[in-house]
């Protein structure tokens, strides 16, 4: 049977609490219930075909796409998800449009098939000129190759500019410096910027968006819900996980939210989530009031990493300023001051850091030591075969660590480590031979350490695969800024005999042009054999120039490009944070 209904949205973004004063949502349409268009009221490019009181184990969703070139999104939904939301989930609708959709399911013992018009209105960025989707964030489409046409990407950008926050733990803003004033206590709760989330397909249309005030309000001053919205991981359970700054919480692509506050005693938290085999989630956060080698209680910077359950307690702890040596500036003293995370100031754009050591003020601010940003994680991956974490230090290295809080290895050129020495990996050739390295300089070889790094992640091949930014590359900066470049690299590491080999690279071949100085992210995708990544912050100092978040996709074994799709600010010096590949299937088809 099939049938073609047309679900009249009054209201894009139609609210439950809506419902309750009187108002309905679309009438019923098939044979199942109401169209409610944004269920939740946080992601305005969904739609719920309410069940009506009616039975299903499961369905089948197709969002058409629209024009000659559009793309189709298809997938299964699982009955545990059906039961979620009382409904068949429809995602991937276009913004300001009437979309066709075609829902399938069995009732009665009877296939079914129908097919709806779901009308949405314009999204709008409600902290950047109120502008609407055609005046977001442009994306340009370089390549597509055969094969990839389905691709969805999840970009998290925060793009405002960077006129940091009216909120301070201690101190006012300096700005001539862009470092907090001296306190004993600044941490960075001025990491704080309003959300810009949204996932588009490879003809660079929207097809989702979040409502920005869903978990932040800029124009309440609450700390609560200020921070930077980042840490989007997916939890083989529909979920995201995610932080904002004094909080963490779980959020699905209907718009459904649960949040909890970290547990007393942390704070700022922001970069990185992941979900553990036992359903418990790795935070990357600081500790307020800590107590440090010079007897002054200071809110840390990026260098605690703490395990909460389900319900938000806390479960365990690496205080890395106790397990790592918070004191070593090998890597600070050649950073650019110009970009040091997402603090970026484009006068001090080529200016090493050298001068900021253990007199640079407490708080968000790069300098040695417990209460300053000495370490920077921006990356957490765990191990369930022998429980432990790897930790990407922007301003370190790349360490292993395990339960016991012991250091397994280090990923970083043998400088500064002091007792630690004997924890750095060895690089060799593809047949164990040792290469000729000598502190941050390797000779006659194309292997290279990272520098400033984000994201290192184990592959489901056993490697560990880095977006390597390339700021402070030999622990200096070049004659000329033209010269860095960035790289996706991939290592394999024999922690017996204590070695890494490096066994992929691509990258340094596009020089300046595809160099991102922060932010950004890569991950092997074995499904298509390619190495997907996102340089989340190109060109982010050409006066007058908006920064480009770069989408690729690269051939494993070709390098050939496979995806290329440009995102570009929509203010310039505004970069966005990383990317993900979204697949439908594995959001709604959850068993």
């Amino acid at each position: 049977m099939k049938k073609t209904f047309v679900a009249a949205a009054l209201l894009a973004a139609i609210s439950p609490s809506i419902f309750a004063a009187g108002f309905a949502p679309a009438p019923a349409a098939g044979q199942l219930g109401a169209v409610i268009v944004n269920p939740y009221s946080n992601s305005p490019l969904t739609a719920l075909i309410d069940l009506g009181g009616k039975k299903i184990d499961s369905a089948k969703v197709i969002v058409h796409g629209k024009g000659k070139n559009g793309v189709d999104i298809k997938y299964d939904v699982s009955r545990k998800i059906i039961l979620r939301h009382d409904g068949i989930p429809v995602f991937g609708l276009y913004a300001d449009h009437k979309n066709k959709v075609t829902i399938s399911y069995e009732l009665d013992g009877e296939k079914t098939s129908e097919n709806y018009d779901v009308i949405t209105s314009a999204i709008t960025n409600n902290y950047i000129d109120n502008r609407n989707v055609t005046a977001l964030q442009e994306t340009q489409v370089k390549t597509v190759a055969k094969g990839f046409e389905d691709r969805l990407y999840f970009i998290n950008s925060n793009d405002t500019p960077q006129m940091g926050s009216d909120l301070h733990w201690a101190g006012p803003k300096s700005a001539s410096a862009h470092i907090l004033d001296p306190s004993p206590s600044a941490g960075s709760m001025t990491f704080d910027q309003p959300p810009m989330n949204f996932i588009i397909d490879t003809q660079g249309e929207y097809r989702w968006w979040m409502n920005q005030d869903a978990v932040y309000d800029g124009f309440d001053i609450d700390v609560n819900n200020r921070g930077i919205m980042m840490g989007f991981e997916p939890d083989n359970k529909g979920n995201f996980t995610f932080l904002l700054g004094q909080k963490w919480g779980y959020m699905d692509l209907m718009g459904k939210f649960t949040t909890f506050r970290l547990p007393r005693g942390y704070i700022d938290a922001s970069h990185e989530t992941t979900t553990m085999p036992n359903g418990n989630v790795l935070i990357r956060a600081a500790k307020s009031h800590y107590l440090n080698k010079a007897g002054e209680k200071v809110h840390t910077v990026r260098d605690h990493i703490i395990e909460v359950d389900q319900q938000g307690n806390l479960v365990d702890v690496w205080a890395l300023p106790e397990i790592l040596n918070p004191f070593r500036d090998n890597l600070l003293v050649g950073l650019d001051m110009g970009a040091v995370c997402l603090n970026v100031d484009a006068d001090h754009q080529g200016q090493s850091t050298e001068e900021f050591k253990v007199d640079a003020p407490y708080g968000d601010v790069v300098g040695v030591g417990a209460g300053r940003n000495w370490a920077h994680v921006n990356s957490i991956d765990y191990n369930a075969e022998d429980d432990s974490i790897v930790l990407s230090l922007r301003h370190q290295g790349i360490v292993k660590i395990g339960r016991d809080k012991k250091v397994d290895w280090i990923l970083a050129p043998d400088l500064g480590w002091g007792d630690l020495s004997d924890k750095v990996l060895t690089p060799v050739d593809s047949k164990g031979r040792k290469l000729n390295c000598d502190g941050a300089a390797c000779d006659g070889t194309d292997f290279d350490w990272t520098y400033t790094q984000h994201t290192a992640w184990w592959s489901d091949k056993g490697t560990l695969t880095v977006f390597d930014n390339g700021d402070g590359r030999g622990y200096t900066q070049p004659a000329m800024p033209t010269m860095k470049y960035s790289r996706f690299v991939e290592y394999k590491i024999d922690e017996d005999k204590g070695t890494v080999e490096q066994t992929w690279e691509y990258g340094k071949e596009r020089g300046y042009d595809w160099y991102s100085p922060i932010t950004s992210n890569v991950e092997y995708m074995s499904d298509r054999n390619t190495m997907f990544g996102f340089g989340g912050s190109i060109h982010l100092f050409e006066p007058g120039a908006r920064s480009i978040g770069k989408i690729n996709e690269i051939d494993y074994d070709t390098k050939e490009v496979k995806v290329e799709i440009d995102v570009l600010s929509a203010k310039k010096n505004a970069p966005h944070y990383r990317a993900l590949l979204v697949k439908p299937n594995k959001m709604f088809n959850v068993k």
